[in-house]
């Protein structure tokens, strides 16, 4: 039964501890985890700031 298990274990797949930490000095993790989520929440309050004033411009 134990044999059987251990060939279940997968071999290539990345586990949680492989993964390191975000380097800001790469361009990628810079543009992913720092400019996308600024550029995403100024364009929320700009698209709730637009749909505010054409609710208020139809009443």
């Amino acid at each position: 039964m134990g044999y059987s298990l251990l060939l279940q274990i997968p071999t290539d797949v990345p586990k949680p501890g492989d993964s390191g930490t975000v380097d800001l000095s790469e361009p990628f993790d810079l543009i992913v985890f720092i400019i996308l989520p600024i550029v995403f929440v100024i364009l929320y309050f700009v698209w709730k700031r637009n749909k505010k004033r054409d609710r208020d411009k139809n009443n």
